[in-house]
């Protein structure tokens, strides 16, 4: 019977996955998690732009500097939806206030995770709530749920939910496209199905309600966007002549269709290599 018992037990021991090895936090500021098997991949270089470069989002980057600040600091802070136009700046707004925080000595550290890696969000808060000397933010990028994804419910933990609630060393920022994380139609056909339509649509919409910031971000106007390209023109020390750049500015957006901070940055990187500055 001992002998069967410890083949159990030796069996048991290899179906258990072993324990994550915490990394070197004092080596990297950021990291990628990875699940299957977890782990935690630092960033060497986090690709970014300074956070006096991000034109035309004063408030927004305000807030958010001030919120994360606030939380490297261990004091109160609430977990940010930034939400709305695409380039416009969400992401390296993210990026922007870790880089700061870090510059100030904070030991703030930006933590990103994949949208199909959501169900294991679990097992990653566990790892981070193991290191109490560090303060996490967990980055949700561009994300979005379709009619039949249920995976929206692995970040209610995250939030508020769940009996043990979210380590007091994690926040939360995930940026989208959409204000409630959901295709404005899957909610509208579910209003119009349901037979308690309000209720239909509660559990949809309740994840991005459990945010306490939401920052929006709107497209840009033709001054704001050539602000943007006259501060990346500062920054780097490129003169051009005024006219001659506005005008160039100009016939960039136009042939995309569209204004904002991305194709202001497309339109420099361009503007850059033709005169010969890299970026």
């Amino acid at each position: 019977m001992t002998a069967a018992l410890t083949r159990i037990a030796d069996a048991l021991e290899r179906l258990a996955p072993p324990p994550v090895p915490l990394p070197r936090f004092d080596e990297a500021t950021a990291f990628v998690w990875q699940a299957d098997p977890d782990r935690l991949v630092p960033v060497a270089h986090v690709a970014g732009v300074p956070l006096d470069q991000l034109i035309g989002i004063d408030r927004s980057r305000r807030t958010l500097l001030d919120n994360t600040l606030q939380f490297a600091r261990g004091l109160g802070a609430n977990n940010a939806l930034l939400w709305g136009a695409r380039g416009m700046g969400k992401s390296s707004l993210v990026k922007a206030v870790h880089a700061e925080a870090v510059a100030r000595g904070l030991p703030l550290v930006l933590v990103e995770i994949a949208r199909d890696d959501l169900p294991s969000v679990g097992r990653l808060l566990t790892i981070l709530g193991s290191v109490p000397d560090r303060r996490f933010v967990l980055f949700a990028d561009d994300l979005s749920f379709s009619h039949d994804d249920t995976q929206y419910k692995s970040l209610k933990a995250v939030l508020d939910g769940g009996i043990s609630g979210r380590p007091a060393n994690v926040i939360l920022y995930a940026t989208s496209n959409r204000r409630h994380l959901m295709p404005r139609e899957m909610i509208d056909n579910e209003r119009a199905s349901a037979i308690h339509p309000g209720e239909a649509v509660e559990e949809k919409v309740s994840l991005s309600d459990r945010f306490g910031l939401w920052l929006g971000f709107h497209p840009c106007d033709q001054d704001q966007f050539l602000a943007m390209i006259d501060g990346y023109c500062a920054a780097y020390g490129l003169a051009v002549d005024p006219d001659d750049l506005r005008a160039q500015a100009i016939e960039w957006q136009a042939t995309r269709g569209a204004r904002s901070g991305r194709v202001a940055w497309q339109f420099f990187t361009d503007l850059a290599g033709r005169h010969g500055l890299a970026v």
